[in-house]
């Protein structure tokens, strides 16, 4: 964890500036600003677009009752793409360009969401075999007891039992009473 947010905070700002350094000594300062404006403006119109088409995909797999997943993590990717093309500088334009593709974005995304799967696939096995089910996430867990295991693990006390309304009849007399006066007309 440590080393990708040292990439993030550190060594990624250093390299782009090292790189707008070298862009702007040879194109000059004002044509780097202005590659640089014209990169985040196109960079937004495209991710609007490529959102959009992003989310119609979304919808007609919805309505063919199929489950959108790569669809959304390409949803993710063009999200991130939209950040890093807003960004100044032109590596991180580059990485924005290659998830806003969707020549490089659609297979970046199916081994991302291939990943997923696996994962989940794998978590749930876990399960099946003693991973998540062990005695110890058992009690940690109190989706997954039984009501008894529940409260004999509880604090403080726990009484079961049921209960029944029961009215006598002098008050049952005095409900349908008090029913037939409120419908009376008054004079």
């Amino acid at each position: 964890m440590f080393l990708i947010l040292f990439l993030i905070f550190v060594l990624i700002p250093v390299v782009e500036l090292s790189v707008l350094i070298r862009v702007g000594e040879i194109l000059g300062t004002w044509t780097t600003i202005g590659l640089v404006l014209f990169t985040a403006v196109l960079g937004v119109s495209l991710v609007r677009s490529q959102g959009l088409s992003t989310l119609m995909q979304v919808q007609q797999k919805l309505a063919r009752g199929e489950a959108p997943g790569q669809e959304i993590v390409e949803g993710m990717m063009l999200a991130m793409a939209g950040v890093l093309l807003v960004i100044p500088g032109f590596v991180t334009d580059f990485i924005g360009l290659l998830l806003l593709t969707p020549l490089t974005r659609r297979p970046i995304a199916a081994l991302v969401f291939k990943r997923m799967q696996l994962r989940v696939v794998s978590g749930l096995q876990g399960g099946m075999h003693g991973g998540f089910g062990s005695h110890a996430d058992r009690q940690s867990n109190p989706f997954d007891q039984s009501p008894f295991e529940q409260h004999k693990h509880s604090e403080g006390n726990v009484y079961e039992g049921d209960f029944e309304h029961k009215t006598d009849a002098n008050d049952a007399h005095k409900l349908v009473d008090k029913e037939a006066e409120s419908k009376e007309p008054k004079v």
